[in-house]
C-alpha cells in the first residue's frame, strides 16, 4: 500500500492519530490522550499606556511533560507508576518526531477507570526535547 510501511502504521505522509509510549524500556499499551510539553517557562505581555506591547515578562518556570491515556492489564501493577522518580519516556508520533523526556518524575497514576481498562499517567521533568527524524 503506497504511503505507508506495513499497509497499517504510519507511513510519510502521516500526521497524527498513532503513536507509541515507552516508559524506562518497556513499550506501554497507548491508548489515548497522548500529550507532550516542552515549554520551559510561561510569559505574559506587558502593554504601555500608549496602546503599545513594551516586551514580555517571565511568570513562572515550569516543568515539561508528556502524558497519555494507557491500557491496564493483569500483568501491570498501576500503583508502581507512583515510585517512578527518574524514568526515561519517549513518545513515538505518527509524523517520524520522537519526543524524549530524561528524570522524569511520574506526578500521575492514580485513577483506573476499570470500565475501559484505562488510566492515565503524567510524567514531568527538565529535560523534554522534541527529535525530529
Amino acid at each position: 500500500m503506497s504511503g505507508t510501511t506495513n499497509g497499517l502504521g504510519p507511513g510519510p505522509n502521516f500526521v497524527g492519530g498513532f503513536a507509541s509510549i515507552t516508559i524506562d524500556g518497556t513499550q506501554y499499551m497507548l491508548v489515548s490522550d497522548a500529550k507532550y510539553g516542552v515549554s520551559k517557562s510561561e510569559k505574559e505581555t506587558k502593554w504601555g499606556m500608549d496602546g503599545q506591547m513594551h516586551g514580555y515578562a517571565v511568570t513562572q518556570y515550569i516543568a515539561g511533560f508528556i502524558e497519555a491515556t494507557l491500557r491496564d492489564s493483569g500483568s501491570l501493577t498501576v500503583g508502581n507508576f507512583e515510585f517512578l522518580t527518574n524514568s526515561e519516556v519517549q513518545l513515538a508520533l505518527a509524523n517520524g518526531k520522537v519526543v524524549s523526556g530524561l528524570g522524569m518524575v511520574c506526578t500521575k497514576a492514580i485513577e483506573v477507570d476499570p470500565k475501559e481498562g484505562t488510566f492515565s499517567v503524567r510524567f514531568e521533568g527538565a529535560n523534554v526535547q522534541e527529535q525530529l527524524q
